[in-house]
C-alpha cells in the first residue's frame, strides 16, 4: 500500500497557505513529499486538532526514542498533556526535552486497481518544541478541564471534579503551537493509465468514528441514565 500516492491533493477547505493566519514553514515543518498536500492554515490545523484527541507524543530519553499515545487538549495555541507524576515521557519533557507530536485523522482507504496505488486519506499534524511543566494548582486545573472537554465535551460539569491530592498526583505540561504543519489527502484513487481498464472496483471506502450504545457500569444506581456528555458524544460531520 502506497499511502504517499502520488494522488491529486482535494481539498479545498484546507488549501489555504498563506497569509497573516498561517504558521511559519521552517526547516522541520515543511512539506517536501508531495508539498502540495501541506497545510500551514492556523484555522485548518485547528480543525484537525480538535476533532481528534489522542494525540502520540515522541522524546529521546536515556538515548532511546520513546512514542506514547495520549489524551490531549486544546487552547488556542496550547495543547496541554497530562498524566501521573511518575510518567517519564511526561517528566523528560517537564526537564526541557525536545518534543514531537503527531496527530492523524483517517477519513477513508483509497482502493486503485493496482496495489501499489492504494492509499489512505487522512489529514495529519506534527508539532515540534519544547513543553513547560504546569505546576500552579489553578492552571493546572484549566488545563485538565481543558483536555476533558477535548475528549468528552461537558463531562467536566457532570462529575467531582479532582481533589488536591489528586492534583498533586497528575502531571500536566503545555506545548505551544509554534513549530507546526498539517498534511491532507483527499480524492479518488490515481491510477496509472493503463490499470483503469483492470476489471476491479476503485474508489474510497469512508471511515468515521461512532459512538456505540452506552454500556452501564454495573453499580450504576438503576435511576441514573447516561448524561448528555455521554449520549451527545460524537466527531466530524
Amino acid at each position: 500500500m502506497n499511502v504517499e500516492s502520488t494522488a491529486v491533493y482535494r481539498a479545498p477547505d484546507l488549501e489555504h497557505n498563506s497569509g497573516m493566519d498561517s504558521f511559519t514553514p521552517t526547516p522541520r515543518t515543511t512539506v517536501r513529499r508531495l508539498a502540495k498536500r501541506g497545510v500551514y492554515d492556523r484555522a485548518a490545523i485547528h480543525a484537525i486538532l480538535d476533532e481528534a484527541f489522542v494525540c502520540h507524543a515522541a522524546v529521546v530519553i536515556d538515548g532511546v526514542p520513546v512514542v506514547l499515545p495520549t489524551g490531549y487538549g486544546r487552547d488556542g495555541d496550547v495543547l496541554y498533556l497530562h498524566g501521573s507524576s511518575a510518567n517519564r515521557l511526561l517528566r523528560a519533557m517537564a526537564e526541557g526535552a525536545e518534543v514531537c507530536l503527531t496527530v492523524t485523522l483517517v477519513d477513508g482507504l483509497v482502493m486503485a486497481r493496482s496495489a501499489f496505488h492504494h492509499s489512505m486519506n487522512y489529514r495529519s499534524v506534527v508539532v515540534f518544541g519544547k513543553a513547560r511543566s504546569i505546576t500552579d494548582a489553578e492552571e493546572k486545573r484549566k488545563a485538565l478541564r481543558c483536555v476533558s472537554e477535548q475528549i468528552a465535551p461537558g463531562r467536566w460539569d457532570e462529575v467531582r471534579p479532582p481533589t488536591d491530592a489528586e492534583l498533586k498526583q497528575t502531571a500536566v505540561v503545555a506545548l505551544p503551537l509554534e513549530e507546526v504543519s498539517a498534511k491532507v489527502r483527499s480524492g479518488p484513487p490515481i491510477d496509472d493509465e493503463e490499470d483503469y481498464s483492470w476489471p476491479v472496483w476503485a474508489g474510497v471506502l469512508p471511515l468515521k468514528l461512532r459512538a456505540g450504545e452506552p454500556v452501564n457500569d454495573a453499580r450504576c444506581a438503576p435511576d441514573v441514565a447516561p448524561s448528555a456528555s455521554v449520549l451527545n458524544w460524537k466527531r466530524g460531520a
